[in-house]
């Protein structure tokens, strides 16, 4: 019986020791389906990609101790103080950092009642007994530690709580001994029937010696669920009348060694991924990264970088605007650092100032840019209520009349940007109006897409947001 147990114990040992260095994960490297994977970014967990030992074998010595039996091995009434021995051997494998799976081997002897089986009965009405035992177990493994620790605990990482649970199939002899100091065997149960399965849980504390080695100490409660484990015989004998329980179940508390297999560092067991993470992410909160701006420099040292400059030119010491182009207030051509009259329209052959006539001025063409407007609106904005103003002094003072021309760019229905450039028509003549324009010097009208500054623009992708912007416009013709 016992041998037969051991061979079965090494027949499901050995497949698990054969790829006891690393496990694989993938069979034929195929990536996964990405509607059922949530990503199409993936690559296969392969040996070559873990970075972590998950296989161990442990191995240990205990002492069992009945408890809930009719004989035991505890002086509590029925029996005294009697110590067995008991050894174990298991495979062990990490599935994540807080759960593994253990297949366990246990083999031992309990010793219970009034007397060890070795002496001489006492008296005559003394009874002692001993059950040998074997037994095969899948333990679910669970580290208590690796679920309670706090993330930012940077201490050495050297004990770890485990909990286990599971079941298996038990096989044992049990003997009697009484006054007539004759040894018989009461019970026999063979491994893999009905009646020989089991239950163990318990605790054990780890201790991390070094990268291959931990130190154990468990404690296991192990319900035989059968009244006859005890060697007190059939359930009706009047051994088994003593006590009403219907299971005879022991602790058995060992110590144990176990080595990591493996090409690692670490062990899964004793890495804790959300420790790793809020590391990292302190490291990234006390690193101070100095943002780079103007990648492209400012070749004309404007103060507004060569990657939204759109003057790139820009004379030395002239004023600009947000854009790096270089103000020209009066909108005559002449910028402000050569305009020697800046708030008056004048041609650039009089340096920006008007030309004396003693006839009327004859105006032909007269056009005032910059006046821009934001994606879909048809609000003035604050930047352009100076042209505006300047626009009233220099119509007040002509003596003829205007179209306020309103535009867009490219983006939305025609229908939709003739609407929007009448609004933004509308809205700069009527400001003008306000601030002392006469009504029937200003008409106005609206041209949708169709009057584009930048025609390149079509559609509104091809540019950059600068010539949209540009786009979306307003300004005066003389009529």
């Amino acid at each position: 019986m016992k041998l037969s147990l051991a061979i079965v114990a090494l027949a499901l040992a050995i497949p698990s020791a054969t790829y006891a260095q690393d496990s694989t994960a993938v069979s034929k490297g195929e990536y996964p389906n990405t509607f059922s994977s949530g990503s199409a970014n993936v690559s296969p967990f392969t040996n070559q990609s873990k970075r972590f030992n998950d296989w161990s074998i442990s191995a240990g010595v205990g002492v069992p101790l009945l408890q809930s039996a009719d004989l035991t091995s505890i002086k509590n009434g029925n029996g005294k103080n009697l110590f067995g021995y008991s050894a174990y051997v298991s495979i062990d494998k990490a599935i994540t950092h807080a759960f593994g799976i253990n297949l366990q081997y246990d083999r031992g002897e309990t010793r219970q009642g009034w007397f060890n089986t070795k002496n001489a009965a006492p008296d005559a009405s003394a009874v002692g007994a001993r059950t040998q035992y074997d037994a095969i177990s899948l333990l679910g493994d669970i580290n208590f530690s690796n679920l309670l620790r706090r993330v930012d605990n940077h201490s050495p990482y050297r004990w770890a709580l485990h909990g286990y649970a599971g079941i298996g199939t038990i096989a044992y002899r049990a003997y009697q001994k009484d006054g007539s100091n004759k040894q018989t065997l009461m019970t026999e149960i063979k491994p893999f029937q009905l009646g020989s399965l089991f239950f163990q849980a318990g605790t054990g504390l780890k201790f991390k010696v070094n990268r291959r080695i931990d130190i154990e100490g468990r404690l296991m409660y192990v319900v035989t669920g059968d009244d006859e484990f005890d060697g007190g015989g059939d359930a009706y004998s009047a051994i088994n009348k003593r006590s009403e329980q219907v299971s005879d179940n022991f602790f058995n508390a060992t110590l144990g060694l176990s080595v990591k297999l493996g090409k690692h560092e670490s062990h899964l067991m004793w890495h804790d991924p959300l420790q790793e993470i809020y590391y990292k992410l302190d490291v990234l909160a006390n690193k101070n990264q100095d943002i780079e701006v103007c990648k492209k420099g400012d070749a004309d040292n404007d103060g507004v970088c060569d990657d939204w400059d759109r003057q790139l030119d820009t004379p030395a010491g002239a004023r600009v605007d947000g854009a790096g182009v270089a103000l020209d207030t009066d909108l005559d051509g002449v910028i402000d650092l050569y305009d020697k009259c800046v708030t008056v329209p004048g041609p650039v052959e009089n340096n920006g100032c008007p030309v004396a006539t003693t006839g009327p001025v004859v105006e032909t063409e007269t056009k005032l840019e910059g006046i821009e407007f934001d994606l879909n609106s048809d609000r003035i904005l604050p930047s352009n209520t100076p042209i505006l103003n300047n626009a009233v002094n220099y119509i007040n003072s002509s003596t003829g009349s205007y179209n306020v021309i309103g535009a867009t760019d490219t983006r939305g229905t025609d229908a939709y940007n003739q609407k929007l450039s009448e609004r933004r028509a509308n809205n700069v003549k009527n400001y003008l109006i306000k601030n002392g324009v006469q009504t029937g010097k200003l008409q106005a009208i609206g041209k949708g897409e169709k009057d584009l500054k930048y025609p390149e623009c079509e559609p509104a992708t091809k540019c950059p947001e600068w010539k949209n912007r540009a786009n979306r416009r307003v300004y005066f013709e003389a009529k």
